[in-house]
């Protein structure tokens, strides 16, 4: 039997307090600008927060914008002056985390982002320390929006994948589910009041929410469809036709995962450290050999990388979709290109030949 507790709205704050005893705790703030938009913030007492749908995913929970990986520092040996001494520091920076209000879509991208950094050939110790440094509580969508596209990628509103604990807002409050051990362990410890005999209207409200989202197409295809356009160039140009390799289709994305390696120093005696920042498929400098050749010198080349690796050969090694249907490619692409209409149209025409 699932760990149910319930909470007034009033009583948000104090689970946030009780949360950030021993954790950071990362929730959604409107942050003003010409666009107003909802991102991941360090939570403190008093502070305002939402629980609209985040416009950016929390993913510098796992994956952080830019970490470093290695500190280092070379030395002369005192006993050996002709000799050098080099020290190295690549203990993984972990803060136990809480993440708060993220919707399934997200938090099923941390489930997409385990499979390559936890379970390839070699498990990434600093993303590793993290993730188990990490709980999840995941609000779920009342009813879908004309971008979401959830259910077509093997997801859904009130989707588990990925979370701790979903959240469920009722009419008079929420009803907090554990789906993990952790989740279970998080909610019994909890101030919140037993929530058990809500378990039927959350249900409830969790299949009416299934209900508002459109039908979706068949995509079992897809992943054959999409490899089959590989070498299709007149197909990606098309479809790239609008593209304004601004990245932000990858920025917003909870499941990509490209990145660069830099390194940092001044000489001897002075530290140095290198740096893993998030990197962007769709730049023109992503691929851009030391010799100056690019492999990926086209836009329509850049966005076919992107498609297939989401919708084929990620498939092909894990047995998913790496695409999590949130559709903020879509509503903050400044050409509005649709990522599901791409998919569609490999499909369409595979039906035809």
């Amino acid at each position: 039997m699932s760990t149910y507790r319930f909470a007034k709205s009033s009583d948000l704050p104090a689970l946030l307090a009780f949360f950030a005893k021993e954790n950071r705790v990362l929730v959604p703030v409107v942050k003003q600008a010409v666009k107003p938009s909802v991102v991941f913030a360090p939570w403190k007492e008093g502070m305002d927060f939402t629980l609209d749908k985040p416009t950016v995913p929390a993913k510098e929970a796992v994956l952080p914008p830019s970490e470093t990986l290695v500190t280092y520092e070379k030395t002369r040996n005192p006993d050996e002056p002709d000799k050098f001494l080099l020290h190295l520091d690549d203990t993984p920076e972990a803060t136990p985390t809480v993440v708060f209000g993220c919707r399934a879509c997200d938090a099923r991208g941390y489930a997409t982002l385990d499979r390559p950094f936890l379970n390839g050939l070699y498990k990434d110790p600093y993303y590793a320390a993290r993730r188990n440094s990490l709980t999840v509580v995941t609000l779920t969508c009342n009813s879908g929006c004309n971008t979401c596209f959830c259910h077509w990628v093997g997801g859904g509103p009130s989707s588990p994948e990925g979370s701790d604990i979903l959240m469920t807002e009722l009419g008079d409050g929420y009803v907090l589910q554990a789906v993990t051990e952790k989740g279970k362990a998080v909610l019994e410890a909890s101030p919140l009041a037993d929530g058990q005999d809500r378990e039927k209207e959350v249900m409830e409200t969790r299949k009416a929410a299934w209900a508002t989202l459109s039908k979706k197409p068949d995509l079992s295809l897809a992943p054959d469809r999409v490899l089959a356009r590989f070498t299709d160039t007149d197909f990606w140009k098309k479809e790239t036709e609008r593209c304004l390799s601004c990245g932000a289709c990858t920025y917003f994305c909870p499941s990509c995962y490209c990145f660069n390696i830099t390194d940092e120093g001044s000489g001897m005696g002075k530290p140095g450290r290198r740096i893993r920042s998030w990197d962007n498929c769709m730049s023109s400098l992503f691929t851009r050999e030391a010799s100056g050749h690019n492999p990926r010198a086209a836009k329509a080349e850049r966005m076919r990388q992107r498609v297939t690796h989401k919708f084929a050969t990620y498939p092909e090694n894990w047995g998913a979709f790496s695409c999590m249907g949130c559709g903020r490619c879509i509503s903050n692409c400044p050409a509005r290109i649709d990522i599901r209409q791409i998919v569609l149209d490999a499909v369409a025409l595979g039906e035809k030949e």
